[in-house]
């Protein structure tokens, strides 16, 4: 235990001393604090446009409307009342000359024209480039359909109570087959799992730079002289982890001290569902990125391992962080039928776990009996990747010639004399 601690602290040492972590953990703070800081930098430039308290001021989208045979008699003021637009109401005669003039000013957005043929009333849409646009917007359609069968019905004597019976008053709500409910919103899971994804990775990846810039500084030979090489892939693990773990934890402390003292007020309530963030989703979010990381350390590891040259770790890698990916993947996309069977799967897939159970904790679909399976099945692969990575690692280590093939790896793991695991 104490070599395996002197390993550890002796690895935190030097990640602690690198230049391009600690700039690169800066950078990354600053970027947090710059990117919640947005909403305040933009209300100091509104602020000087004499908004008080450095109020955005409301922006309307203006339109002309032209009705002039008075169709919808005097009605179309009523449109002024809906939000985000101002309407000119003309009841004269606007030449399309004329509109097109203001269009291109920037005195309207757009225009409507509307005419009475018999008993058709026809809306001509004007707008300056309609390359994008495949007809007119529903939305106005509906509006201007509404707005005149409110005025037919007026002129038949009804009263509000009558009118109002006429119109469509409906209420939506979803549900499911399924006993369990989904709860939490998409946002805030993905962002769970992307979090996780990166963490687990990115600290994992270290271990394999670690080993290889130590095999390649010969400071590889003396650890090996003085501990055992199963020592010294637990030590590297638990150094790299403990850095990885304090990184994470200030990041996300910085994001959430910036989201609750520089984002204005309910605006966090409104992205992430916050009622969902428990103590119980904490502790096993933890759990899972411990977990997570000891069994992609253990892969990189080995990979570290079986190269001597620092540009030869990105290649060596590569399994590792296909697997890590599919993983990732296999999660990411399953949480858009978080009931499917392969969700379930991919909350008990040891390579996926990590970044697919604690958002199924998050819904609150996650049963006891799958958070058990999924714990149990990691700590026997974590078992089984531990002894393969130790093995190897023991005869290649100071391999300094030429990148262990997948053969050379075989053959190393059934080398029963090999005395120094």
């Amino acid at each position: 235990m104490k070599d395996l601690w002197i390993v550890a602290s002796y690895t935190i040492k030097e990640m602690l001393k690198k230049k391009t972590f600690l700039i690169s953990n800066l950078v990354i703070l600053l970027i947090i604090i710059i990117g919640f800081n947005i909403p305040n930098i933009m209300n100091l430039f509104t602020s000087d446009d004499g908004n008080a308290g450095g109020e955005v001021a409301e922006i309307k989208i203006k339109e002309l409307i032209v009705d002039e045979q008075n169709i919808f008699e005097g009605t179309l003021e009523e449109l002024n009342a809906s939000q985000g637009h101002e309407y000119i109401i003309e009841n004269r005669n606007v030449s399309f000359e004329e509109i097109a003039e203001k269009i291109a000013n920037g005195e309207i957005e757009d225009a409507i024209i509307i005419s009475k043929q018999g008993d058709q009333i026809h809306l001509q849409y004007i707008v300056e480039d309609m390359t994008m646009m495949g007809d007119v917007p529903e939305s106005l359609k509906v509006t201007f359909e509404n707005l005149y069968a409110n005025l037919q019905l007026t002129k038949l004597g009804l009263t509000e109570e009558q009118i109002a019976s006429l119109e469509p008053n409906f209420s939506y709500s979803l549900a499911q087959t399924t006993e369990q409910e989904v709860k939490g919103n998409v946002f805030a899971i993905m962002l769970l799992s992307i979090v996780l994804f990166y963490a687990i990775y990115f600290c994992a990846y270290q271990v394999s730079s670690s080993i290889t810039t130590e095999k390649t500084s010969k400071i590889m030979e003396t650890l090996v002289t003085s501990t055992k090489p199963r020592t010294i892939v637990l030590g590297k693990t638990l150094g790299i982890g403990i850095v990885g773990f304090l990184q994470v934890a200030v990041i996300v402390a910085v994001a959430l001290i910036c989201a609750y003292f520089c984002l204005p007020e309910g605006v966090l309530e409104t992205v992430l569902d916050v009622s969902q963030i428990t103590p119980m989703l904490g502790i096993f979010t933890v759990i899972y990125f411990i977990l997570g990381y000891i069994t992609y350390a253990l892969l990189y590891a080995l990979t570290g391992s079986t190269v001597s040259k620092p540009e030869d770790v990105q290649t060596a890698n590569g399994p590792v962080a296909i697997v890590a990916v599919i993983g990732f993947y296999l999660s990411y996309f399953t949480m858009m039928n978080p009931n499917s069977n392969l969700n379930v799967f991919a909350s008990i897939f040891p390579f996926s776990s990590p970044f697919c159970m604690p958002f199924r904790i998050m819904m609150g679909i996650a049963t006891p009996t799958q958070l058990a399976i999924s714990i149990a099945v990691l700590l026997v692969t974590i078992l089984i990747v531990a002894n393969v990575s130790i093995k190897i690692y023991s005869n290649a280590i100071l391999n300094y010639g030429s990148r262990v093939s997948l053969k050379d790896m075989i053959n190393m793991y059934r080398n029963k004399d090999d005395n120094n695991s």
